[in-house]
């Protein structure tokens, strides 16, 4: 028996709560929590840093429900206006305090990886969250983590005390090079890790793919969403404590509840309408960046040239330029790089490119399509 084995597999994301002009709908967000309840589901998963989230679940759930009814988790960031350890224990207290949950049955380490994991260590959040769990205000305790498989072996290997991993994985990440879902899942298992998955539909990228993977999609199941076929790919690995969808409104939780009650896996046949919808979004062409950023290394003017490409190909595959800009502002100015416009032409970077990309050429191109 591993961790999360009895817990139903679709976790509710509260991430991207439905809202009533600039606040959250807390009264459809009580209509959701009951339909989830109501089929047999149990998990919720917010955050310190989901704006208005905490408080609205201590309404919809916790002052309805009996606390031994559900389980809550919710993650520490911090890396986010830190400047002390009592600060980053600061959004523990402040999320014990706006959930009225008493305790939280899974709490997490926010988005861990690159310059982010520094915090947790700086602060020693690792043993602040054990001191937790030893008051029983924690049950359990792990972390969610954006970035390669080398790193997280490295975290798992120096904290084994963590007891679960939340990764972003679904179908159109799972070869992707850029993010390597299935390398990390991979570190995770091999480390014995149960794993949350997050991002299962790629934000919603997934609920209306390009129009060559919808066709194999609806050829196969007429009467089936994009977004199940996402959600049952995820749902179908092993050893997975729930998939979190970020339900929106009451249809999202409906449809998400009709394919997921049930759910006992997939067959030979639907998998293999997923390995032939992978290979429809693969042949969309894209930059074939790997992130590998030995680039990143040798530009002078600290251009985010994989950040830029990996919002640049967002765009390309889903059409969706708001969501490709999102990337960009994240994994460019997020991350204290600059934009393609600065670039000097000098070409440094495609000198020691593996890939040998006309890396001036799109990031032209990628400066021009995300204005």
């Amino acid at each position: 028996m591993y961790l999360g084995e009895q817990i139903k597999k679709l976790g509710f994301g509260l991430m991207r709560l439905p809202k009533k002009g600039e606040e959250i709908d807390v009264e459809q967000v009580k209509v959701m929590v009951d339909k989830f309840l109501a089929a047999g589901f149990t998990y919720f998963d917010t955050a310190w840093a989901y704006a208005g989230s905490e408080d609205a679940i201590r309404q919809a759930l916790v002052e309805r429900y009996p606390r031994e009814k559900f389980q809550l988790a919710t993650k520490n960031a911090a890396w986010i206006n830190c400047k002390t350890r009592e600060e980053a224990i600061e959004q523990f207290n402040l999320s014990l305090k706006r959930t009225g949950a008493g305790y939280f049955d899974f709490y997490l380490l926010h988005n861990l990886g690159e310059s982010r994991t520094k915090f947790f260590d700086d602060f020693d959040m690792w043993s602040f969250v054990q001191e937790k769990k030893a008051e029983g205000l924690i049950k359990h305790v792990g972390f969610s983590f954006h970035s390669t498989p080398e790193e997280l072996e490295e975290i798992l290997t120096k904290h084994p005390e963590m007891e679960f991993v939340q990764l972003q994985i679904n179908y159109g990440d799972w070869e992707n090079p850029a993010i390597q879902s299935r390398a990390c899942y991979e570190v995770a298992r091999k480390h014995g890790k149960p794993v949350i998955i997050m991002e299962p539909v790629k934000g919603g990228m997934l609920a209306n793919p390009p129009e060559s993977v919808k066709q194999i999609l609806q050829a196969a199941e007429p009467e089936s969403s994009c977004a199940s076929w996402a959600i049952r790919f995820a749902a179908d690995l092993e050893g997975l404590i729930v998939v979190l969808s970020g339900m929106s409104n009451v249809e999202q939780m409906e449809d998400n509840l009709s394919y997921m009650k049930d759910f006992t896996g997939l067959n030979d046949s639907q998998k293999n309408t997923i390995n032939k919808a992978r290979e429809a979004l693969a042949k969309i062409p894209v930059i074939p960046c790997t992130t590998c950023n030995y680039c990143a290394k040798v530009c002078p003017k600290e251009i985010g040239i994989s950040g830029t490409f990996t919002a640049m190909n967002y765009l390309t595959l889903y059409g969706d330029k708001a969501a490709a800009q999102h990337q960009e502002n994240w994994l460019v100015g997020g991350h204290g790089r600059k934009k393609a416009a600065e670039c000097i032409k000098c070409g440094k970077c495609e000198q020691v490119c593996p890939q040998h990309i006309s890396i001036r050429e799109e990031l032209v191109k990628a400066g021009r399509a995300l204005q």
